[in-house]
């Protein structure tokens, strides 16, 4: 699948201030990673830390919170992984899923899917 780019809006609470990041649309990342500077600007603290495995297998021990992400104009609150300084913002599956979005790799630009209730 092709990557692409998604400017999104992240905060600390739904009133905001809002800081707009490039996240990479990663489906294959089950959380939105952003850099640790980025959050330290919105005053977001860790709420608790999890393992996760990378890519390559290795696995990792991060900070985790909760920070609003705002997708045309769609505030909603997700669990986000502290990224180390200088890494890639990535934009994970289950925030999309909880955005009700899903990709279009051909056009390269997130598209509403239906919810499953079964």
């Amino acid at each position: 699948m092709g990557t692409f780019f998604q400017t999104i809006e992240i905060a600390a609470s739904l009133s905001g201030p809002f800081e707009s990041i490039e996240a990479l649309v990663d489906t294959g990342a089950s959380y939105t990673w952003v850099p640790s500077p980025a959050l330290s600007r919105l005053d977001i603290v860790p709420l608790f830390r999890r393992q996760f495995t990378l890519a390559d297998g290795t696995i990792i021990e991060r900070d985790v919170t909760q920070i609003v992400v705002r997708l045309e104009d769609q505030p909603l609150f997700t669990i986000c992984i502290y990224g180390d300084e200088g890494s890639m913002p990535l934009l994970g599956a289950v925030t999309l899923e909880e955005f009700g979005l899903g990709v279009d790799p051909v056009n390269k630009r997130l598209i509403p899917v239906p919810g499953f209730l079964v």
